[in-house]
């Protein structure tokens, strides 16, 4: 509903952001499944759990399995837990 708001206050930006939106995740280069995966990764990143449902729900529909998903989720943990490690650097003399 907040998105049809959304798109009601600014058409022509939402369609814009829709029509973005649209091509980012196209096959191309990197195949759509791939892209999905890639945007389960970056929601668990910026925990988002909205995004993490509607992009797995995607990359379900793409043919992802269960062990794609969570190694996917792990990368981005693996990326979290290394910026953590990096960032302790600044604590140290």
């Amino acid at each position: 509903g907040k998105l049809k708001a959304m798109a009601a206050a600014a058409p022509d930006a939402m369609a814009a952001y829709r029509a973005f939106d649209a091509a980012a995740f196209r096959d191309g280069a990197i195949p759509a499944k791939a892209k999905a995966l890639i945007a389960i990764a970056v929601a668990v990143t910026t925990q988002c759990p909205y995004c993490v449902e509607v992009h797995s729900k995607k990359a379900r529909e793409l043919g992802a399995t269960d062990a794609e998903v969570v190694e996917a989720g792990l990368v981005a943990a693996a990326i979290r837990a290394g910026g953590a490690v990096t960032h302790v650097c600044h604590a140290i003399h």
